[in-house]
């Protein structure tokens, strides 16, 4: 540091410097290199913080008079370059300021000749610790003083508690060692190297000299980020001197990171950034784990971090993290104090190292160890801080059940501290303080690995509950004991499940297990009142109560449901529910637990899960015939098989089903859901047919043959309507009613509705046990609207003007014989009369057809021959039953042939009559 005057500046101007686009690159180093001037001013020492950019090279500062020489050191003599000092009489002067742009040639950091070139243009000293006057200042209150502030009193006083030290780089080319011992310096740290190009070629003197005098000491690496890795420095440090060794006067390695001592500077082509070396905290930060990671694994020791807090805040963000390195803190009170100021408090409470003033009264900058001096033995013998050696003692002090101890502090893992007792052990860490360790939750914690296992450190005290329970808390983790339980290690994102829950006072209780891990990497703990799975698929979750029983018949996660992706949740109406990776299980008090799952679980998804019609599951997932699955709901079931899908039955249709025996009966699985038409009518489709419900008709099964004859008719929008009974089978035959007919079938006949007023008139017959039989026939209906059906055994014919009339036998015969309807008779008016002697007869719009079984069937046209035997009182007259049909004469006259006689009929005479009887 420089022994001129002390400029702080207001952290409004301690702002980093933007950083040329070229800041990374780094060019080869070209012949000519070493002569390459410096682009500002000297790198021996750092200029004074200035408030405002550094002036052009022309401008320079006189610099203030040097204060007295401390014993046994050199003074560095007066500068008049840029406000810097030369740092001694021996030392070589700083390299030229050159006002002359970016040199052409730029160095290279990983190659031979650019570190060659660094090393030549810093000089013999390169940078010194405590860079520059940039000091941070305690007031009485302990915040930071930014002024001006006079050094008159600087090296006259020292702290009243620890051990004093001091540290020396290449700019206290003499140190009279033996003095500073006199003085009260029992330790020293000795500046080995900076960045990757600097070693100090007075290190194996100071170093030695120190040790020669009876003084503890170590070495420090003065770290330049931006030039190479964290790790290329750390490796280069403890090949130059930053090495360490458990004997008791070494201490462990230093890394000195601070302001940039190359502050805006460009030294042959590259540019050394702002006062944060031109990088952001997460970088810096990044770069000071990397040097100490290496250094731990090189030397088995993380490295002491000096710093200022201030500096440390600024370009660094005040990061935790780093409570495990132990802290060296530059501060600089203007009087006398043991106060040390604010420290990084993001990773620090305490320091171990303060280094109080630069100038005096010890040699190079004046230090005090924070404790004694078996404090500091015990530091440089396993890097104890102080901190932690006065934590155990006093956590020690307090726990007197602990008993005597018996061994002295250790070093573990990261830089914490332990200490055995009788009955347990004290461990301590910066981050978590000292915490006891003991009695059966130790026990757990040492199978775990004890510090070096998953939990990590012991961040509580153990803790008793009022039940007599015990647990510790843990960096990774915590430990529960019940005499019940034992003692059950919780972690990870189960821990953060069981919390979430409310700990051992949710419903899950303590712990029953360790965390199991699975082959597949999903982990699980037991509860006093359940389970928490977790996966990284899943999450963690909760299983408890009768869904948990539920899933344990199932098989776990081995079986088919897999593991909870979702935890139990509870309806207000008191439901229970819980979704796996392959399903979910419904609970109520009145249905039981169910298992959801597969095609089912969709159709009921899509119904609207218990909150649609048909509620919450009362049995579980089943499997019926053809490899079909069902499951019955509150108000009613879902039914799949791979041919017909999921598909949900319920209500009077679902009852019909059930009367035709479910999925076993003739109609087989659904195909379709139930449908509801605008009238309210529903329906639906089965493997073999379908059922139909209406409010008037009730419901009904449709299958077969009728169904097609129905289909054929237009379904239930057709004339025919909604079926009114199910398919019936009689006398060979089925049929099957609806709203405004029926349809029949036989095997011989095929299938044929029947409707209207033919129905009526084929009821009056009989239906199909009547003469006529069944339909052979559906409805025809005529141009004129006429409409005619046959059957079996005849036909039925209407009109509006003579209604229905069967026609059959004989006389449909003779009728047949004329053309039918389209004959000169016409419709028939009457159906078929049958008299008492056997004889029949049908009237027709256009006559009749009288049968006997000795006459056969002879036609009665309208006209005079019919009139005239209707005057002759029909068949019942004298003249019987017709005999033959109408028939012409020779004369050209009309007859008809009578049993009793016969009737001729001419145009001009009319009609005579003759009886033969």
């Amino acid at each position: 540091m420089t022994r001129l005057e002390r400029v702080v500046v207001p952290e409004r101007h301690m702002q980093q410097s933007p950083l040329p686009p070229t800041y990374y690159f780094l060019g080869r180093v070209g012949a000519g290199l070493l002569a390459a001037a410096l682009m500002a001013t000297a790198c021996q020492t750092a200029p004074a913080f200035a408030v405002e950019p550094t002036p052009s090279p022309s401008v320079t500062t006189t610099a203030a008079p040097a204060p007295s020489p401390t014993p046994g050191s050199t003074v560095a003599p007066t500068s008049t370059v840029a406000a810097s000092a030369s740092p001694s009489a021996t030392a070589t002067s700083s390299p030229a300021v050159s006002p002359s742009p970016t040199p052409s040639v730029v160095l290279d950091p990983s190659s031979a000749s650019g570190r060659a070139a660094m090393a030549a243009a810093v000089g013999p000293a390169g940078a010194e610790m405590g860079q520059g006057s940039k000091r941070v200042a305690s007031t009485p209150t302990g915040a930071k003083s930014l002024t001006t502030q006079s050094l008159s009193t600087e090296g006259t006083w020292s702290p009243t508690f620890g051990v004093q030290g001091l540290d020396v780089s290449g700019y206290q080319t003499s140190v009279n060692w033996q003095q500073q011992w006199n003085m009260g310096a029992r330790f020293a740290y000795v500046k080995a190297s900076e960045g990757n190009y600097f070693t100090n070629s007075l290190f194996g003197s100071q170093y030695q000299g120190a040790r020669n005098v009876g003084m503890i000491r170590g070495a420090y690496h003065f770290a330049i980020p931006n030039w190479s890795s964290g790790a290329d420095q750390a490796r280069y440090f403890v090949q130059n001197g930053g090495g360490w060794s458990a004997d008791s006067y070494t201490l462990p390695p230093v890394l000195d990171i601070e302001f940039n001592p190359y502050e805006n500077k460009t030294i042959n082509g590259f540019y050394f950034g702002d006062t944060c070396y031109g990088m952001s905290p997460s970088q810096l930060s990044s770069w000071v784990r990397d040097f100490g990671s290496t250094m731990s694994s090189l030397t088995g020791r993380l490295p002491v971090i000096y710093t200022n807090t201030s500096w440390w805040n600024q370009c660094l963000g005040n990061p935790g993290g780093f409570g495990d390195y132990p802290l060296w803190v530059a501060s600089y009170p203007g009087a006398f104090t043991n106060n040390a100021g604010p420290l990084p408090s993001g990773s620090w409470a305490n320091y171990s190292i303060w280094q109080y003033s630069s100038t005096g009264p010890l040699t190079g900058d004046s230090n005090v160890w924070n404790g004694s001096y078996t404090d500091l033995v015990a530091f440089a013998n396993a890097g104890i801080p102080y901190g932690a050696s006065k934590a155990i003692a006093d956590v020690a002090a307090v726990s007197p059940g602990l008993g005597k101890s018996v061994s002295g502090l250790k070093t573990g893992l990261r830089g914490g501290v332990s200490q055995g007792f009788e009955n347990g052990a004290i461990y301590w860490t910066a981050a978590n303080g000292a915490h006891v360790s003991s009695g059966v939750i130790r026990d757990a914690w040492g199978a775990q690995g004890w510090e070096y296992g998953q939990l990590g450190y012991p961040t509580t005290d153990i803790r008793t509950a009022s039940n007599g329970a015990q647990s510790q808390g843990y960096e990774n983790g915590a430990i529960y004991w019940t005499a019940a339980t034992g003692a059950r290690v919780s972690s990870g994102p189960i821990r953060d499940a069981w919390a979430a829950q409310g700990w051992e006072t949710g419903p899950l209780g303590y712990p029953t297990t360790d965390i199991r891990t699975a082959a597949n990497g999903a982990q699980s703990q037991g509860y006093q009142n359940g389970a928490i799975y977790w996966t990284a698929a899943t999450g963690a979750r909760v299983s408890s109560g009768p869904i948990r029983d539920a899933w344990a018949a199932q098989g776990w996660e081995t079986g088919p449901l897999g593991y909870p992706t979702t935890d139990i949740r509870t309806a207000s109406n008191g439901a229970q529910s819980q979704g796996y990776q392959n399903g979910a299980i419904y609970w109520t008090a009145a249905t039981g637990a169910r298992v959801s799952s597969g095609p089912i679980r969709d159709a009921w998804a899509a119904q609207g899960w218990e909150t649609g019609p048909l509620g919450y599951p009362t049995t579980d997932v089943k499997t019926g015939p053809n490899g079909g699955q069902s499951q019955g709901y509150q108000n009613g079931a879902i039914y799949w098989t791979a041919a017909t899908g999921a598909h949900s039955t319920s209500g009077v249709i679902r009852d019909a089903w059930a009367a035709q025996g479910w999925e076993t009966g003739p109609l087989g699985y659904p195909t379709t859901d139930i449908r509801t038409a605008a009238n309210g009518a529903k329906s639906q489709g089965y493997e073999n047919g379908a059922i139909y419900w209406t409010s008037t008709t009730g419901a009904h099964v449709s299958s077969g043959v009728i169904r097609d004859a129905w289909a054929a008719q237009g379904w239930e929008a057709g004339p025919l309507g909604y079926p009114t009974s199910d398919v019936t089978a009689a006398n060979g035959g089925q049929s099957q009613s609806y709203q405004n007919g029926a349809i029949y079938w036989t095997a011989a006949t095929g299938a044929h509705s029947i409707s209207g007023v033919i129905r009526d008139a084929w009821a009056a017959q009989g239906r199909e046990t009547g003469p006529l039989g069944y339909p052979t026939t559906n409805i025809r209906t005529a141009a004129n609207g006429a409409q005619s059906q046959g059957y079996q055994n005849g036909a039925i014919y209407w009109t509006s003007a003579t209604g229905a009339r069967v026609s059959s036998g004989p006389i449909r015969d003779a009728w047949a014989a004329q053309g039918w309807e389209t004959g000169p008779l016409g419709y028939p008016t009457t159906d078929v009369r049958t008299a008492a002697n056997g004889a029949q007869s049908q009237g027709y719009q256009n006559g009749a057809i009288y049968w006997t079984s000795t006459t056969g069937a002879q036609l009665s046209p309208n006209g005079p021959i019919r009139n005239a035997w209707a005057a002759q009182g029909w068949e019942t007259g004298p003249l019987g039953y017709p005999t033959s049909g109408q028939y012409p004469t020779a004369n050209g006259n009309t007859a008809q042939n009578f049993q009793g006689g016969r009737i001729d009929s001419s145009p001009t005479t009319g009609t005579k009559t003759t009886l033969t009887r």
